[in-house]
């Protein structure tokens, strides 16, 4: 299934998400920087979503309090919740 994330503090834009059965098939972040966002988007892609959101969850981009990485790991905690 598909979803669409606005993450808040970053750079990025957008999230978009294809997830299904508690597996994360593909991630494309809208702006940001161009290749962290595809190195996150490609190591995630067929992990289970509680292990990306352990592994990224809480990571900080410089002084500030969250990341592109932190706002993947708020955005596939909703999905899990869906």
């Amino acid at each position: 299934m598909q979803y669409s994330y606005t993450p808040h503090g970053v750079c990025s834009r957008a999230i978009l998400i294809d997830a299904e059965d508690g597996i994360v098939n593909k991630v494309q972040f809208i702006g940001g920087c161009s290749g962290n966002t595809q190195g996150i988007a490609a190591l995630v892609e067929g992990m289970p979503l509680d292990e990306v959101v352990k592994r990224l969850e809480g990571i900080k981009c410089g002084s500030r309090p969250t990341s592109c990485p932190d706002q993947l790991a708020k955005a596939l905690k909703k999905v899990a919740e869906e």
